[in-house]
């Protein structure tokens, strides 16, 4: 009697049915470690979103909402669209740097299994000297030097 009952349980191991979703955070932060770590790409986000990190720094909290900073992505069904805001390091040419996070980003998304569509990049800044961060009042400032007014 035992040997029947193990044959059914094992005839009837056959995988659960239902459905798997991919959150678009989790492709927001594999699209951005990608980005980071092409050569040229000095940081991620557009100015406020800077500002409010270099605050963050400030006060020790480094950490906090960093890891898909200067990302969106939406996915659906199987596929991704990702939208990238960067900073690029001065002196470097804009359709070789965002080529390679394109390479870079689809390639990563791809290898979780799914088909990127689009990569779309804002090149939002360029990094003089360093990475750059904002200040409130519209300026800038390098990691060594004073403010600097954008015009």
């Amino acid at each position: 009697m035992d040997l029947e009952a193990t044959q059914e349980l094992t005839g009837a191991s056959v995988p659960a049915g239902g459905t798997t979703q991919v959150a678009d955070e989790v492709i927001e932060k594999i699209a951005v470690a990608a980005a980071r770590a092409v050569p040229g790409v000095a940081e991620l986000g557009g100015d406020v979103a800077r500002f409010f990190n270099a605050v963050l720094d400030r006060v020790g909290l480094e950490q906090v909402g960093d890891a898909r900073r200067g990302c969106s992505a939406h996915v659906t069904g199987d596929a991704a669209v990702v939208n990238l805001v960067l900073v690029i390091q001065a002196g470097r040419p804009v359709p070789e740097i965002t080529g390679q996070v394109r390479a870079r980003v689809t390639e990563a998304v791809e290898a979780y299994g799914l088909r990127v569509d689009e990569v779309n990049i804002r090149v939002d800044d360029v990094a003089i000297d360093g990475p750059a961060t904002s200040t409130p009042a519209g300026e800038a400032r390098d990691a060594t030097g004073p403010a600097v007014t954008r015009g």
